[in-house]
C-alpha cells in the first residue's frame, strides 16, 4: 500500500520466498518483488495528486494491475482489472465506487456481479510516458527489447535484448522508449509500448491466463493480435500501432478523492 496525500493507493508487490520449495514457507522472506508493471499504479496516481490537498482518513484506490479480488467494499476502483487465473469467488467485494476498468471483460463479470460499471476502459499504465515526461528516442543500439513477464524471467534470461522487469519502472519505461521494437510477454510491456508507439509483438506468456491480455486489447477498441509461441515468431510479426483516445479515462480519475472538484484540477 502507496500513501499519496492521504489516499491509501493499493498494488500488488508481496515480499519473495527464498525458494519455491514446500519449506520456503518456513524462512522469512527476502524483499519486494517490484515487477515494474505493479509499480506504475501508485506512481501515476502520485503525478496526478502531486498538487492536490492532503485527505486524512479517505478510502481505498485500485488502480493498475489485475487486482480486482483485491477489492474491498467501499474501495474506488480507476482501471484495474481481473485476474483470469483467480477464480471469481475471490471477488467478494459488491459495494466499490467504480470510475473505470482496463477493458469490457473485466466490466461484463462485475456487471454480472451486480455492479454498475461505466463504459470508460483502458489501463493507467498507457497515461504513464506522457506523465512522466518520457518520450520515444529509438537509436539503432538498442533495436530490440526482449521483456518477459515476471514469471518468465529465467526462460528469456538468454534471449537477445533481455531486460529484466524488476528494475525501476522508469529505466523499464526508457528502455521500451529507446528501442525500435519490443518483443514481449508481459502485459504492461505492451501496454508501454503502445503508449509510446513502439512496434511491440506479444508472445504467449508460460504462467499467465490470456483474460487480462484481451481485456486490454478490447479496452482500446481491438482485438487480440496474433499471439506467438517463440521470440523467433514475435521479431517479424508486431501488432498493429495504437490509436486510442486516454481523454475519457483521464476525466474519470477521481479527483473527490481529495476533496477536489475535477473541473478545477
Amino acid at each position: 500500500m502507496v500513501n499519496v496525500n492521504g489516499v491509501e493507493v493499493f498494488h500488488w508487490n508481496p515480499r519473495r520466498r527464498w525458494t519455491q520449495h514446500p519449506l520456503g514457507r518456513y524462512l522469512p522472506k527476502r524483499g519486494r518483488v517490484n515487477n515494474f508493471g505493479d509499480m506504475l499504479g501508485p506512481a501515476i496516481v502520485r503525478a496526478l495528486a502531486s498538487h492536490l490537498p492532503n485527505r486524512a482518513g479517505g478510502r481505498r484506490l485500485l488502480t493498475v494491475g489485475s487486482i480486482m479480488h483485491f477489492a474491498r467494499d467501499g474501495d474506488v476502483i480507476w482501471g484495474a482489472g481481473i485476474n483470469g487465473k483467480v477464480p471469481i469467488d475471490f471477488i467478494v467485494a459488491r459495494d466499490l465506487d467504480i470510475r473505470a476498468v482496463r477493458g469490457p471483460l473485466t466490466a461484463e463479470v462485475l456487471s454480472q456481479l451486480g455492479m454498475h460499471v461505466p463504459d470508460v476502459y483502458g489501463d493507467p499504465g498507457l497515461l504513464a510516458p506522457s506523465i512522466l515526461g518520457v518520450v520515444r528516442t529509438p537509436t539503432p543500439e538498442l533495436p530490440i527489447v526482449a521483456l518477459p513477464n515476471l514469471h518468465d524471467i529465467r526462460e528469456w534470461r538468454h534471449l537477445p535484448g533481455y531486460f529484466d522487469p524488476r528494475v525501476s519502472y522508469r529505466d523499464v519505461i526508457q528502455r521500451i522508449a529507446d528501442s525500435e521494437q519490443v518483443v514481449t510477454s508481459s502485459l504492461h510491456g505492451v501496454v508501454i509500448a503502445d503508449a509510446l508507439r513502439v512496434p511491440v509483438s506479444l508472445v504467449r506468456p508460460g504462467h499467465e491466463d490470456m483474460f487480462k491480455y484481451e481485456d486490454y486489447y478490447e479496452g482500446t477498441g481491438r482485438r487480440l493480435p496474433r499471439v506467438h509461441d517463440s521470440f523467433v515468431s514475435a521479431i517479424d510479426h508486431p501488432a498493429e500501432t495504437l490509436r486510442w483516445d486516454a481523454r475519457p479515462l483521464l476525466a474519470a480519475f477521481p479527483y473527490d478523492l481529495w476533496g477536489t472538484d475535477p473541473q478545477s484540477s
